[in-house]
């Protein structure tokens, strides 16, 4: 009963179940969905792990699901498509999304993707998580071990796994200068071709979510080497 629950929401019959039998043999449990009425109903009732959303799940504007599943829950997503380019994935990630897969895709990248998002998500990489309750900058705060994070209003800002697992990474070396290839690395981003611009996407969402009132996110890009946290954090 401890392995992680993964929903998978896709259209295809045949490549649900094969992708459901393929994941349980691997050691995680399975819970299927074939439209966006079943995927909420087992969001809100199951402790879902994982979510492996298929984009055409509504049709033409499948793409929306998932920021509506992203406005009514943090759940780690994966965003499959059929046919995607550089363009869709982008999207997928600003939607929420965090990590994208083509379709077709094999059984076993797809349970080596979920380890990465359930690692990221439970903070088991080096991110300084272990070692910090709690770290504040600039008036906001961020709860370690809750997952949770509040502007300097008091109010919480709600966060995908991934952009918390960045978060976590940036705090963890604020004030200095971290290349994109080491970030990707702390935290957790797949290499590919397009984790770059992942990275990238990452940032911008972090950053549009840590600006406050007039004052802007303190992610600073440095030209050709990568970027940095400017503020000062203090750790508790």
């Amino acid at each position: 009963m401890n392995s992680p629950l993964i929903l998978i929401a896709e259209t295809q019959d045949d490549l649900r179940r094969r992708t459901g039998e393929f994941l349980e043999q691997s050691g995680f449990r399975v819970a299927p969905a074939t439209g966006s009425t079943d995927m909420f109903g087992a969001l809100a009732r199951l402790p879902v792990g994982v979510l492996v959303l298929d984009s055409a799940l509504r049709g033409p504007d499948g793409m929306d699901l998932c920021r509506d599943v992203r406005e009514r829950s943090d759940v780690p997503i994966i965003l499959v498509g059929s046919n995607s380019s550089e363009v869709d994935r982008v999207v997928g990630l600003e939607l929420g999304a965090d990590d994208y897969m083509t379709k077709p895709y094999s059984g076993r990248e797809l349970a080596a993707r979920l380890r990465a998002v359930l690692r990221r998500g439970r903070g088991d990489r080096t991110l300084g998580l272990r070692r910090q309750t709690e770290a504040c900058f600039d008036g906001w705060t961020v709860d370690f071990a809750r997952r949770e994070i509040t502007d300097p209003e008091g109010a919480p800002v709600d966060l995908t796994a991934a952009e918390f697992a960045l978060l976590a990474v940036l705090l963890d070396h604020a004030r200095t200068v971290i290349a994109r290839a080491r970030l990707m690395e702390l935290a957790g981003v797949r290499d590919t071709p397009s984790s770059v611009r992942s990275i990238d996407v990452l940032i911008s969402r972090l950053r549009r979510k840590l600006s406050h009132r007039d004052r802007p996110a303190p992610i600073v890009t440095v030209r050709r080497a990568g970027y940095m946290f400017s503020a000062i954090v203090d750790r508790r």
